[in-house]
């Protein structure tokens, strides 16, 4: 927020402490609104940026020697905060305050031989406080065995509210003993056995917040809309488009089909229209089910569930875009040029029939020339379509690459489950032609329906993605440099372009992934915002989410805007429907955006130790994948990674502070890219950590750069 950075900036060039009314006066914001200074000091305050004296003055923390940062971790005698200011700072137990991971605390820090050691001399805001584990036993008494955040089990002092038994995955709240020296447990919820991925994901579902069930009243009103079907009255002021070859392609289990698409040749180019689910026709703003969709932001993808951001009734109902059914929609329409330039967009409500429920692996075998007759004969009436769709998608992702647009090494998994929800296998997963070609049609809308909001000025919600970070560009140089390739250009301020060739340039050599991590990690992260900043990664000047109403609060949003543009709302109307609440609906729904990817990242890694934990003892071929301090990571080529401890490797390996383990005695260094056999040694389900033991290794000989 640009009034917080003022703030900020005025109380450290002062350097003292003063009033609210001095500091508004010498920012010269005195002009502003009340709520919104309030606002953005009471932010300030909250992250411990700025502190409030006991005479009710307020001071900058730097200004009062002082580093905001969160504690990540808890051992036996000390801790870790992470400051964005010093990085990790280490923290002595008998100078911790009693903080716990989570915490956001006040440190005061000092340059040691080995690093920031620092001291909390504030708790600023205490974290959540609670964790989960997996009860263990320890002689006649039961522990518990923290999954993450503390490094040592942790002494039960009450299970009253919660049955706890040897081996099952608990809910605990944290606290201190009598004296302040060690952590304790009072368990508030057990969920079954820790070695069920499925429990574990329930228990992760649980500590995230996020909402697995919906409240009676949107149940009914999610009923009461579908069932209202389409009326009459909806069609008014809609194109009819249900004689046109429109289809929907997605993956063969997607229940919530929210996009379909139509393309054809013209005399200039050609003509995409992108059609997506009417899902704001069924969610008036402000109603009870629109409330509920804020709250969850998205929609949530388990190996073995969903937890959908609208009720069944909508998002695999009404709104999903079934093959033969009338289905309400909101078209973009956009012409382009040979070259995939932007000739006009128009932007329409309208009502559409789908032709076809087309799968990505058949649409893949089609393109391949390795389809059934069966599926030829269901493509038959798309064929043509499909072949421009598929000629039209090329020049994008061409005129993608010629602009610097990033293509980044996927590393996701498909889970094969069983009937009871084990896993069976993990396998890579694939992107075929198919799916890049909806990608490119759906980047396409997206940015139209970007530029038509900037064009028109109204409040918005876009998304965006900022230049990268210049400390992190230069541990990227770094990275790159060791492993061989040309860094000349990695710089503060380095073009888009430039990291799109490092990742080409990387592709088929085994440090593809290592570079792909390392650029994502150099990266600011994409977010939402009601201004207009660009997308770095896409190298697009203008982006939003448009597509995936069904599944993103952000969309839904974005329909609302352009269906009252396109209903001839004035730009007064638009400013006072969405002016105040544009900024903090692009807020939620980042923060809702990072805690699903959190919650699914963290059951996804339960569920690989569950399967791995049926492996173990088994040796298997992998590539180094990463190397730090406590060791080595090895990914398999199911993607499924672990973690070599520094002292499970073979001979006298050292770790070098930055990119190798080195032998003392013969000076033979593991790296990125090496060959690694391995041992499966233990799979914790609990926490989603896999233990490998290191047999042997082959160097690998270099890129060719």
């Amino acid at each position: 927020m640009q009034i917080q950075s003022i703030l900020l900036a005025c109380l450290e060039r002062e350097g003292r402490a003063m009033s609210r009314r001095e500091l508004f006066h010498l920012a010269r914001l005195e002009q502003e609104n009340p709520v919104l200074l309030k606002k953005a000091l009471d932010g300030l305050v909250e992250e411990g940026q700025i502190l409030v004296t006991q005479k009710h003055k307020l001071i900058s923390s730097k200004t009062a020697g002082l580093v905001p940062a969160r504690i990540l971790s808890l051992s036996s005698g000390f801790a870790f905060a992470r400051s964005q200011e010093k990085g990790d700072v280490f923290i002595p137990g008998r100078h911790l305050n009693q903080a716990l991971p989570g915490d956001l605390v006040l440190l005061k820090v000092k340059q040691s031989p080995k690093g920031w050691e620092g001291s909390v001399e504030f708790i600023v805001r205490k974290g959540k406080r609670e964790i989960t584990g997996r009860v263990v036993k320890n002689g006649r008494k039961l522990e518990i065995s923290p999954d993450a955040g503390v490094r040592y089990n942790i002494k039960v002092v009450s299970s009253k509210k919660a049955k706890m038994t040897e081996g099952s995955k608990v809910r605990v709240a944290l606290s201190y003993d009598k004296e302040g020296r060690q952590a304790t447990a009072r368990v508030v919820r057990s969920y079954g056995s820790a070695q069920s991925a499925k429990v574990c994901a329930d228990s992760i579902v649980d500590m995230e917040g996020i909402p697995a069930d919906f409240p009676p009243e949107v149940q009914v009103e999610a009923r009461n809309m579908a069932e209202q079907g389409i009326r009459e009255e909806d069609l008014t002021d809609r194109r009819d488009l249900r004689d046109q070859a429109i289809f929907t392609i997605d993956g063969p289990d997607a229940k919530d089909l929210d996009d379909a698409v139509s393309v054809c040749r013209t005399m200039k180019g050609y003509s995409l229209g992108v059609h997506i689910a009417d899902v704001s026709h069924y969610v008036p703003m402000g109603s009870t089910l629109d409330q509920e969709a804020l709250k969850r932001g998205t929609s949530v993808y388990f190996a073995d569930r969903v937890i959908p951001m609208l009720p069944t009734e909508l998002s695999n109902g009404v709104c999903s875009l079934d093959a033969g059914s009338d289905k309400l929609t909101v078209s973009a329409l956009i012409e382009l040029d040979s070259k995939g330039d932007f000739i006009s967009c128009d932007f329409v409500k309208s009502i559409i029939r789908s032709k076809v429920r087309g799968v990505y692996g058949e649409v893949n075998d089609l393109f391949a020339g390795t389809a059934s007759d069966a599926v030829k004969t269901k493509y038959k009436p798309m064929a043509d379509t499909l072949l421009v769709m598929k000629e039209l998608s090329n020049i994008l992702k061409e005129k993608a690459r010629s602009r610097g647009s990033m293509d980044f090494a996927s590393s996701e998994c498909k889970f094969i489950l069983d009937e009871e929800g084990r896993v069976q296998d993990i396998q890579p997963r694939e992107q075929g032609l198919a799916e890049q070609m909806i990608e490119q049609l759906m980047i396409c809308a997206n940015q139209a329906a970007a530029r038509y909001a900037k064009r028109e000025k109204v409040p918005f919600v876009y998304r965006v993605h900022e230049q990268p970070d210049p400390e992190r560009i230069e541990a990227l140089k770094r990275v790159a440099d060791v492993m061989g390739f040309q860094t000349r250009k990695l710089k503060p301020g380095v073009q888009t372009k430039d990291l799109a060739n490092l990742l080409d340039a990387s592709a088929h050599t085994p440090f593809c992934h290592v570079i792909s991590h390392q650029i994502i990690r150099a990266m600011a992260k994409a977010r939402y915002d009601p201004n207009p900043l660009g997308h770095y990664g896409l190298s697009l000047e203008d982006y939003c989410h448009f597509t995936s109403p069904i599944r993103r609060y952000p969309d839904l949003m974005v329909h609302r805007i352009l269906k009252d543009l396109i209903s001839g709302k004035t730009k007064g109307q638009m400013e006072k429907t969405y002016g105040g609440v544009v900024e903090d609906i692009s807020q939620q729904s980042t923060d809702c955006e990072i805690r699903a990817m959190t919650a699914e990242r963290r059951c996804e890694d339960c569920y690989k130790a569950e399967y791995m934990a049926s492996r173990v003892g088994e040796q298997l071929e992998g590539v180094v994948s990463g190397v730090a301090p406590h060791g080595i990571y090895v990914e398999l080529p199911n993607t499924v990674e672990g973690l070599v401890r520094s002292d499970m490797l073979p001979g006298e390996f050292q770790y070098d502070g930055e990119f190798y383990y080195v032998s003392g005695k013969t000076g033979q260094k593991i790296g990125v890219g090496d060959s690694m056999e391995i041992e499966v040694l233990r799979a914790d389900v609990s926490s989603g950590q896999i233990d490998f033991k290191a047999l042997s290794y082959t160097p690998f000989q270099g890129s060719d750069q």
